[in-house]
């Protein structure tokens, strides 16, 4: 079937298990464009081509265009869906810290946890005959806590009917990068005080109140151990703090500050800054095995609200949660 012969209609939004573009993509294959001029686009790139919509650049169109029909108007709540999930890309610091992501289909879900003992990390020589030693995983007693995340889109189709959509894009990216800074403080909650399982983070706490000298991040560095400490979240103020400390003020430290904004590190660790880390609290982890992020939902819209012009009052949300999974990877210098 080609493209220009689909029919859309809003119920392609209500399947219980696939997005818009998933239905779209099953219907309409990219593999069969392979070597033609529409090679490159999804099934949805090729639906705004068939209605002539211009989404950006110089020559985008006015948000109108999309409403030119009722077929083409069902591809609006999948073009907001993608402008949020851009602005979530775009702002995203939670791929530099989570070890991986579940999506599940429910709102109940228990996470597996291991807490392996100084014997288990050993691994001694098992003797000819005798038992080897067991590393014990078992589910969490208590459910993972899933939030649900969004904004409101309040505005008259009137009042936006005209503006090009690019325009609108932007406001839509910000969208996006709010929920994505609402997820990240979720996720810097959980390593600090757990996910409900008695697993809040192990404090270390600086001699001198208020003072942060090189030895305390050495302090947190060993406290990880055997875990690799290969990310620091902090916030602003204790950015601030980090950098002048005599260990980062070498000549390599500022040209790679200067040339791609990461502040480096001399104990490889990678610095993350938020505003979410209290500026007494630096929070060291290994990303690798530290935390687990639960995706109930990924970014939904009020697609009936929005393909009937009703944008007063739509909503945009995600719902997801983060859980432990090793509780050691992860500990807090108090400052």
């Amino acid at each position: 079937m080609s493209f220009d012969n689909l029919i859309l209609e809003k119920g392609m939004y209500s399947h219980p298990t696939k997005s818009f573009s998933e239905i779209l993509e099953e219907l309409d294959p990219s593999a069969n464009y392979q070597g033609t001029e529409y090679e490159g686009l999804d099934a949805f790139g090729r639906q705004l081509k068939r209605f002539n919509i211009k989404v950006a650049g110089a020559g985008s169109d006015q948000i109108s265009k999309f409403f030119a029909t009722t077929q083409s108007a069902a591809l609006f709540p999948e073009y907001v869906s993608r402008a949020v999930k851009q602005g979530v890309t775009e702002a995203d610091m939670l791929p530099s810290i989570v070890a991986t992501t579940t999506r599940i289909n429910s709102l109940d879900y228990r996470s597996i946890a291991s807490v392996p003992t100084d014997e288990d990390m050993a691994l001694e020589e098992v003797a000819e005959g005798a038992a080897i030693p067991e590393t014990e995983v078992k589910i969490q007693e208590n459910l993972v806590d899933l939030k649900k995340r969004g904004r409101m889109l309040v505005a008259s189709y009137e009042a936006l009917k005209f503006q090009k959509i690019d325009l609108f894009s932007v406001t839509l990216k910000q969208i996006g990068a709010h929920i994505a800074r609402q997820q990240f403080a979720d996720a810097v909650d959980v390593l600090l005080n757990g996910d409900g399982n008695d697993n809040a983070a192990s404090v270390i706490s600086v001699a001198t109140s208020g003072t942060l000298k090189y030895t305390d991040l050495l302090s947190l560095y060993n406290k990880l151990d055997p875990y690799t400490l290969n990310r620091f979240i902090v916030s602003p103020a204790t950015m601030l703090k980090l950098m002048n400390l005599e260990e980062f003020k070498n000549p390599l430290t500022g040209i790679n500050f200067q040339g791609t904004g990461n502040p480096g590190n001399p104990l490889g660790a990678k610095v993350l800054r938020s505003s979410s880390v209290a500026d007494d609290k630096i929070i060291g982890l290994d990303a690798n095995c530290a935390l687990e992020m639960v995706i109930a939902s990924d970014i939904s819209v009020d697609y009936d609200k929005l393909i009937d012009r009703q944008l007063e009052r739509a909503v945009i949300t995600t719902t997801a949660g983060f859980a432990k999974i090793f509780g050691e990877a992860s500990a807090v210098l108090k400052v």
